[in-house]
């Protein structure tokens, strides 16, 4: 069994944002998987803004893609082979399975998904990483409790509106802050939260005080740099600002912005708190179960934004640091 694999492998470590001459487009012919090792075809990759962290060559909660390497990416796919005893022809998984048309190689952290249950991309967006991000970040790290207002960055984004959504389960008053017109009425019209700021054409400090008359008791940062900033100055007593991203900062050429705000913190006593989802891998069923139920009852929705074609990936992944994706970022492959 001969196949064709293409891939997109790491060339060069990017200063800056990731262009096309980042990768080398690359096709290698495939053999069948050894002993332990299962080949799987490759149908939807996440396409996630830690990629970025990922082809830097800094120490981080896990180990940069080498150069040669294939790009790292998590994806949904099917067993088309196995030598691996809990992994049969035909089963879909959800695993590491890198910017390519195959995987082969062993499992490792993969499980399976049921494509029965839910269409596969959800399993990479609200079943998947993306959800429980979102999951852990709000409840673990946030506590938001009913009643009290949770402001969102980057708010119509993957991780954004299904933590936004969260919330409004859990009672509280909910604020995303998000790029645009129609992303702002997708999150009031159709995800049902409280208000809506368009960053990118209204003043954020006025916009602030309009819609969080008595401040913020949960921030959750999908963004960071002038926006967090903001969102500092209205944080109430004892507010929880949860840092889980800072997509604003990603391609930077010089340092990383820090808050110039951070006394707000020590004014309020309040706490800024990093979340790296993998330290919860251990309540993922649970989170999984929960969020599965939130979805069939309509009370969570989940929009996925899916581009075609394995060749589009630099693009694709691109789409992410201008805000042209619309949902969780998805490539079919």
């Amino acid at each position: 069994m001969n196949i064709k694999n293409r891939q997109f492998l790491l060339a060069q470590r990017p200063v800056g944002a990731p262009t096309r001459e980042t990768f080398d487009f690359t096709e290698i012919e495939l053999g069948e998987p050894g002993p332990k090792q299962i080949l799987v075809k490759n149908e939807y990759l996440s396409i996630d803004p830690a990629m970025r962290g990922w082809m830097n060559d800094a120490k981080s909660y896990i180990p940069p893609v080498g150069i040669g390497e294939v790009m790292r990416a998590l994806g949904v796919g099917r067993v088309v082979a196995s030598q691996h005893p809990d992994f049969k022809e035909g089963d879909y998984v959800n695993g590491a399975l890198g910017v390519q048309d195959y995987f082969l190689g062993e499992p490792r952290g993969f499980y399976k998904v049921d494509p029965d249950q839910a269409p596969l991309p959800r399993y990479l967006s609200a079943l998947g990483m993306t959800g429980m991000t979102a999951y852990f970040a709000l409840l673990a790290v946030g506590e938001p409790k009913a009643g009290e207002t949770v402001v969102i960055s980057g708010a119509a984004g993957a991780v954004g509106s299904v933590a936004g959504q969260i919330a409004k389960i859990k009672g509280c008053r909910v604020v995303g802050i998000a790029g645009g017109a129609d992303k702002c009425r997708f999150l009031t019209e159709k995800l049902g939260f409280d208000a809506a700021i368009d960053y990118k054409n209204e003043e954020l400090a006025a916009a602030l005080k309009r819609d969080c008359p008595k401040g913020v008791d949960v921030y959750f940062d999908n963004v960071g740099g002038d926006i967090l900033d903001a969102v500092l100055s209205r944080i109430s007593v004892g507010a929880r600002v949860v840092i889980c991203g800072a997509i604003s900062q990603y391609n930077n050429k010089d340092a990383i912005k820090g808050p110039a705000n951070y006394l707000s913190l020590l004014v309020n006593r309040a706490r800024m708190q990093g979340m790296v989802v993998t330290d919860y891998v251990a309540r993922y069923p649970e989170a999984m179960q929960e969020m599965a139920g939130w979805l069939q009852s309509g009370q969570l929705k989940s929009k996925e934004d899916i581009v075609e074609g394995l060749e589009t990936f630099p693009e694709t992944l691109m789409k992410l640091f201008t805000g042209g994706n619309f949902g969780k970022l998805v490539l079919k492959v």
